[in-house]
């Protein structure tokens, strides 16, 4: 799937395994992630074989993001459909810190939303951001969601639990990559 002419959204390969290990010396991405906290070959292929077995069992499309121009990995977005009967599914994003601040996150949560909303006909999709993290609050307005609270003690974050503030886009919200989010 294409982020726009800079990025591609692909299904996890074995060949990501570098993408894993730089995002395991992330002090950040493996707290809040699968991502391995101690890298190794083995954890690395098993995290790799989660997400295919995510996308099997329909529990919801993980995807690498993948650089156009040297097809290098520099991050990963999901979207999670365990919460699809009520109506509502829900996404994650992280990049490797040497990809951050060039407009990935931006462009894959776009196109992963607008596909959710408009083509899976999602009614509700939602993003839980910790207060703290004013780059990804940014994305997710620039991108159309609206910030709607502050859930408190919401999710275990490595030793301790901690607030997260919800954002949702709906599918009756407009359009979110130029394109109307709902079916006509």
């Amino acid at each position: 799937m294409s982020a726009g002419p800079d990025f591609v959204l692909r299904p996890w390969e074995m060949s990501d395994l570098p993408l894993v290990r730089e995002a395991s010396l992330d002090p950040y991405i493996p707290l809040i992630t699968t991502i391995p906290a101690r890298y190794s070959d083995v954890a690395a292929e098993a995290f790799v074989r989660r997400q295919w077995d995510r996308a099997a069992t329909g529990a919801g499309y993980p995807f690498a993001i993948v650089r156009s121009r040297d097809r290098r990995p520099v991050g990963a977005i999901g979207l999670w459909l365990h919460e699809l009967p009520e109506g509502r599914a829900s996404l994650g994003y992280w990049l490797v810190p040497s990809a951050r601040g060039q407009g990935v996150a931006r462009a894959a949560l776009r196109t992963v939303s607008g596909w959710a909303l408009r083509d899976l006909g999602v009614p509700r999709l939602q993003l839980h951001i910790e207060p703290w993290n004013t780059a990804s609050a940014r994305i997710a307005e620039e991108t159309g969601f609206r910030r709607e609270g502050l859930l408190r003690g919401w999710q275990r974050v490595g030793d301790e639990r901690r607030d997260m503030a919800v954002y949702a886009l709906l599918n009756t919200d407009g359009p979110v990559d130029g394109r109307a989010a709902a079916a006509n």
